[in-house]
């Protein structure tokens, strides 16, 4: 019996260690559970609602400003960091040709309506003296002094001539993502906020040497091609820079002729060209350009080196790459060269890449090779040429030399159309290459359209043929169609 109760006992013991022990994890599992409600429910930060939809803009026509905003889902200790409200410029189409500017229709609803220290009664138009750009200041018409009416209305420009907009009573600017007030700028891909993943650095330096014979020609530097941004071209010597455009016109520097410093629009981009008195040149543009542009060298003296860079997108950088490993005929063209070898990758220290002459080396691109010349045709070209030349003469060709990349002719003046500097019977007429472009016969007599050249100097004045200039054998028809032409240039330039 004794043994019986004994067991008994010992079985209850068992029965409340397992209760015990089932109590003791049904707790765990019910804290675990509430500690991850918790967790889900109410996070160490705060959380932001969805943006809402942007509002109407805030005028009815013009520039404007709309706004969106959030709920803060609040936490347990700390708030959401970052703002309720986010502004943005909207423009509600073109405001009518009498409409009034959006300050001004801000004074002018206090026209006629008395203001705190008098009785009088005024006409109000903006201020834009005052120091706060955001407030609305009106000057009283026929009076000298102004009021300042509290807060402008947002939306309204912080002055005349500022890309900034009133928020608030501050005056914000947009960054590249639209919104007022945001620090957000473009890389030098030209994308929004990017890390220069999309686009390659490229660099490098022009070092061919003045020629031996020492005579004044253009060289071709470099082709800058579609799409690049970020560009600028150094020249620190008194050699002039050229640019020349896709269609092989000059831009800056160009026909022997140099431009005044300033901002030339080509390739959909801004060419800001300036030359210092130290005869230092400098070549930028923000881009992207829409074309391909050509930098081009005026020799006068040693070329201590042509430094120019600009960033490029991956993609074009890569086409073009190929088309050099490939061979193709239209990168190695007389002026097509791009002096680059490899893609430095971003965040990098954008190791200098090989020179043109380096590169020419190694592609084996010929940059002396002959196109077929080209002929003028027709009266409106004949007309052009005759206006824009300097002179126009009939000659005959007794002698031709080749100088260095140029073409020296000596002639005999027989009759002069047109000139506006003076020339004497015997001179020499240059050509910049060594093509035979334009075609011209020794012991043979030409109609001849011609431009002068003076350096920069002053030191160098001489007549010029391009390859395009209006060349034709001497004829009794020729010289009729020249007969009175002076009387067209009025009308065709």
């Amino acid at each position: 019996m004794w043994l019986q109760d004994w067991s008994r006992v010992k079985d209850l013991d068992l029965i409340i260690v397992l209760f015990a022990l089932h109590a003791v994890l049904e707790a765990q599992v019910t804290h675990n559970r509430k500690q991850q409600k918790e967790e889900l429910t109410w996070p160490s930060q705060g959380l932001w609602s969805e943006w809402t939809s942007w509002s109407s803009c805030s005028s009815t026509c013009g520039d404007g400003a709309a706004f969106r905003k959030r709920r803060c889902l609040w936490a347990t200790k700390e708030k959401c960091s970052g703002v309720q409200r986010q502004y943005k410029l909207c423009q509600s189409g073109v405001c009518p040709a009498d409409a009034s500017p959006f300050r001004s229709m801000q004074c002018s609803l206090y026209n006629y309506k008395s203001i705190p220290g008098t009785r009088h009664r005024y006409q109000w138009v903006p201020f834009d003296g005052a120091p706060t750009a955001c407030d609305l200041h009106c000057l009283a018409v026929g009076h000298n002094f102004y009021y300042t009416f509290g807060r402008v209305l947002d939306g309204t420009r912080c002055g005349p001539n500022s890309d900034g907009t009133c928020i608030n009573g501050e005056c914000l600017t947009a960054g590249c993502d639209g919104i007022l007030g945001s620090e957000a700028t473009t890389d030098s891909c030209g994308k929004c906020e990017g890390q220069n993943q999309s686009c390659v650095f490229i660099q490098g330096v022009f070092r061919e040497p003045f020629p031996s014979t020492g005579i004044f020609q253009y060289k071709n530097v470099t082709r800058i091609p579609a799409g690049a941004t970020q560009i600028k071209v150094t020249d620190r010597s008194r050699n002039f820079l050229a640019l020349m455009s896709s269609n092989r016109r000059y831009v800056v520097n160009g026909n022997w002729a140099v431009s005044w410093p300033g901002v030339y629009k080509v390739a959909g981009t801004e060419v800001h060209y300036n030359r210092t008195e130290t005869s230092h040149e400098i070549l930028e543009a923000p881009g992207p350009t829409k074309d391909d542009l050509y930098i081009l060298v005026l020799f006068q003296e040693r070329n201590p080196g042509i430094e120019y860079e600009f960033w490029l997108p991956k993609e074009t950088f890569q086409s073009i790459r190929d088309g050099f490993k490939n061979k193709n005929p239209a990168y190695h063209s007389e002026i097509a060269l791009v002096p680059w070898v490899h893609d430095p990758t971003p965040h990098s220290n954008h190791q200098p890449l090989k020179d043109a002459a380096e590169l020419r080396e190694d592609l084996s691109v010929s940059t002396g090779s002959c196109r077929k010349c080209m002929k003028p045709r027709g009266r409106v070209k004949r007309v052009k040429n005759y206006c824009e030349s300097d002179f126009v003469i009939r000659a005959r060709i007794l002698a031709k030399r080749l100088l260095g990349q140029e073409t020296r002719y000596d002639i005999q003046v027989m009759y002069v159309y047109k000139k506006n500097f003076p020339i004497v019977h015997r001179e020499y007429i240059w050509v910049s290459n060594t093509c035979d472009c334009p075609e011209l016969q020794v012991r043979q007599e030409y109609l001849l359209m011609a431009s002068r050249h003076v350096n920069y100097e002053h030191t160098l004045n001489r007549i010029l043929l391009s390859a395009n200039s209006y060349v034709k054998p001497w004829s009794p028809h020729e010289d009729q169609q020249l007969r009175n032409i002076g009387r067209l240039c009025s009308a065709s330039l």
